[in-house]
């Protein structure tokens, strides 16, 4: 992008009515691009916040060196009985989550005393950076992540002389694992500089190994294309079923392979399907917002639908982000008098943000700033940036331990349709993004009442429909907690289910998955309130997939069985199943 064309495009604004010079704006786009969007700011107003009221609190330095005295006490204790090759327990455990550590070697000297050092000093940090009277919450979770993302990044098992599974890989291959590892990373650095597709995605082509249930694009205007799944069975319920997946993502989460597929499981169980596939967008879609995402999205889906499968009301489904959008459409059409929606599913998707997990770190006024700079910039946010910060969320999985599996063991992790699909990223245009950050995460508009649609505020008081709500126990994005909070924004019959996995894993839950279980209960019209820890101790645990107590869910609030819609109305299908947007990078 030109200065010229730069100085021309609109300013972001930090508070309503207030738009910073262009000349600011330049300055801080080209700053950001040095700090890939992160507030160098943020971060040491929350590190000087901390510093502070530590250096204030004698009575918790006190508490520090005490815990540290211990640490050190049983570690010499538990050193001296491995050094005489004594059996002992370990003095610290790793977290239920951790799996760094789980080979046997570790537990062999001097490994053993290598990663218990480690997690001790773990442990020390973190009881060191939480729990310091006077540092605000956003701060505190600040320094907390930043200090586990820093122990992380030195943790014994990403060196090759003190890992043990690295060791052992050395000397069976004579150190062919290493050089397997430099041919890895220099693959990966290729595929980065040269803006090449991920080596996740060998293998996989969208409408050829991933994305493959019969359907036809019915539908197409400048953001998304509609596509509608070709029926298997004789009738179909009568009301069909519109799914909204979220923009930052591709749509075929949803049709992975025929084994998973949320899609053709619907389809098989008599079910006339609707998707909406979003347009990657481009530099030239910057202007782009969330307004345009409703109408041009949401409501010309609902509109085609309706006109293909007339006179039925339809269940919608929105899955993330493209849950939030629907569920803002929704509130919109009660407000309106449209009555065309059946019922509303939500998949692990956020209305109320004021705890929406450790993504809302980066979401303050500082780095929103340069955030909205850097996406000035570009006109939008770049697909990788957003990965990356999804994957800082779990560092210690998604980054760490595959680069140790890959670049030091030399084995290139098998590849799956799910992490096919996650490296096939997306980008969110410049205003979308800063207004559904601003706007929701950082001013929680859409839950207290101040979000706009067309024009006009709606609450999700209004939406009256039946809703099923679905929370995943692991998920990073969209906290559990935080998406039961439906139950206080809402009085509608409202079905929580609850299943195990996290963002991603706990949606796509086919039935036949091993170790899948899930909660589920239903919260009629003008029940009390249950506490979600209250709601998750009584609430029976199933066994198996959620997807089938879903599906019953829906036939149970459709009508009659019908003959199947014709492919595309009385307009006729566009083309087929992919589509075209699907395919833009």
């Amino acid at each position: 992008m030109t200065v010229s064309a730069m100085a021309s495009a609109p300013v972001p604004a930090s508070r309503e009515g207030d738009r910073p010079d262009v000349l600011d704006s330049l300055a801080s786009a080209l700053r950001a691009r040095v700090t890939g969007g992160l507030s160098p700011a943020a971060g040491l107003l929350a590190w000087h916040d901390w510093a502070l009221h530590l250096a204030l609190s004698p009575g918790k330095q006190r508490s520090l060196l005490e815990k540290a005295l211990q640490q050190q006490q049983r570690y010499a204790r538990y050193a001296l009985r491995a050094a005489a090759g004594r059996d002992c327990p370990n003095c610290i455990e790793p977290l239920e989550q951790d799996r760094r550590f789980a080979d046997p070697d570790w537990l062999r000297w001097p490994f053993n005393l290598i990663h218990q050092g480690f997690l001790l000093q773990q442990q020390w940090w973190h009881n060191a950076t939480a729990g310091v009277r006077g540092v605000s919450r956003h701060h505190e979770d600040m320094v907390t992540f930043v200090g586990r993302q820093w122990l992380d990044m030195w943790s014994p098992a990403n060196f090759v002389w003190t890992n043990p599974e690295v060791l052992r890989a050395i000397a069976a291959s004579g150190g062919a694992n290493l050089w397997h590892g430099t041919r890895h990373f220099l693959d990966d650095a290729r595929r980065l500089l040269l803006d090449e597709t991920a080596a996740a995605m060998d293998g996989f082509e969208v409408g050829k190994d991933v994305a493959v249930t019969p359907g036809k694009v019915v539908f197409r205007n400048r953001l998304i294309e509609l596509i509608q799944y070709a029926p298997v069975t004789p009738e179909v319920h009568a009301e069909p079923v519109l799914i909204v997946p979220s923009w930052i993502m591709k749509y075929y989460i949803l049709d992975l392979s025929p084994r998973n597929s949320m899609v053709k499981y619907l389809v098989g169980q008599g079910h006339t399907v609707f998707i909406i596939s979003w347009k990657n967008p481009t530099a030239a879609d910057r202007n782009l917002g969330l307004e345009d995402y409703r109408s041009l999205g949401v409501m010309d889906a609902l509109d085609a639908v309706t006109n293909i499968v007339p006179e039925r009301k339809v269940h919608v489904v929105g899955y993330c982000l493209g849950g939030t959008l629907l569920t803002i459409a929704a509130a919109a059409m009660a407000r309106d008098g449209d009555e065309r929606l059946r019922s509303l599913t939500l998949l692990a998707a956020e209305t109320d943000f004021r705890e929406s997990g450790e993504i809302a770190l980066f979401v303050d006024e500082s780095q929103l700033a340069w955030l909205e700079a850097a996406m000035w910039d570009k006109g939008y946010l770049d697909g990788r940036q957003m990965a990356g910060a999804f994957q800082m969320l779990n560092s210690r999985d998604l980054i760490w331990s595959r680069r140790v599996r890959e670049y030091l063991i030399g084995e290139r992790q098998s590849v799956n349709d799910l992490m096919a699909w996650n490296a096939d990223v997306t980008r969110m245009p410049y205003r979308m993004h800063g207004e559904y950050l601003r706007r929701l995460y950082l001013n929680n508009d859409l839950a207290e009442g101040r979000y706009q649609a067309g024009g006009r505020p709606v609450a999700i008081a209004d939406i009256e429909v039946p809703m099923l709500i679905v929370g995943t126990v692991r998920d990073h994005v969209a906290p559990w907690p935080s998406v039961y909070k439906m139950h206080l924004l809402s009085d509608a019959e409202l079905t929580f289910v609850l299943t195990s996995g996290g963002h991603n894993a706990g949606v796509v839950s086919e039935p036949g998955h091993p170790r899948r279980s899930y909660q589920i209960a239903t919260r009629s019209v003008g029940a009390r309130y249950v506490d979600p820890q209250t709601w998750r101790t009584e609430t029976p645990l199933n066994e198996g997939s959620w997807w089938p107590a879903w599906q019953q869910w829906l036939a149970r609030r459709s009508t009659e069985r019908v003959a199947p819609p014709a492919m595309g109305g009385t307009q006729g299908p566009l083309g087929d199943a992919p589509g075209t947007y699907v395919a833009m990078r």
